[in-house]
């Protein structure tokens, strides 16, 4: 089967992102493609759209925050993922962590890189925007995090994670995680349902 691989738009900061890496393996299985997974600065998708998180826009708002739970049960659920260990030092400034992303992608271990980070931000979470934590917890899951953060500070990784950011913004996001499936947006880990049937062409 030769489906559209979608596109997943994340930042380690977001617990959404990291449940729907989580349902993403099985879905994949089921579509016959493989997710392109798009490093983007959520910080600077916010700055650019005028954003701000769900830990400021439920604050306050009565029942919001509840239906914000309910919801998340329901997609734990349907899609058979465990639930994360909400990270007591949110929120984490992930600028190193997502230029580290872009130099593991150009160092040939994104995928690794990506299950050490959401393991060591949402399963065992740390201050991970600590660099001293993030370089340990990182070489502990077997990465060599020194090379990575110090080629996270080279200006064509640098530029890499801008144009990313950029490059969602202009195509529609305006938060972490969107999904696009050809030019079709999709936002929110519930909207996974969506961009199945979308691949599949239901």
């Amino acid at each position: 089967m030769s489906a559209i691989a979608p596109q997943f738009m994340f930042d380690f900061g977001s617990p959404n992102a990291f449940l729907s890496h989580e349902a993403i393996p099985a879905i994949e299985k089921r579509i016959g493609a493989k997710f392109e997974y798009v490093p983007i600065l959520l910080g600077g998708v916010f700055k650019a759209t005028n954003n701000k998180s769900p830990a400021e826009t439920l604050a306050g708002i009565k029942n919001k925050r509840e239906f914000h739970a309910i919801e998340t049960e329901r997609f734990l659920k349907r899609f058979k993922v465990g639930p994360y260990t909400w990270n007591p030092f949110f929120p984490v400034n992930t600028l190193n962590l997502m230029r580290a992303a872009v130099a593991a992608q150009m160092e040939g271990v994104f995928e690794k890189y990506i299950d050490a980070a959401f393991h060591h931000m949402w399963v065992e979470p740390k201050k991970m925007d600590d660099p001293e934590t993030a370089m340990a917890a990182l070489t502990a899951s077997g990465l060599d995090a020194q090379r990575l953060f110090a080629r996270a500070g080279e200006a064509d990784v640098k530029a890499k994670l801008i144009e990313n950011t950029q490059s969602a913004v202009e195509r529609g996001a305006f938060g972490s995680p969107t999904f696009f499936v050809g030019s079709e947006i999709f936002f929110g880990k519930e909207q996974l349902r969506d961009v199945e049937e979308m691949v599949l062409g239901k």
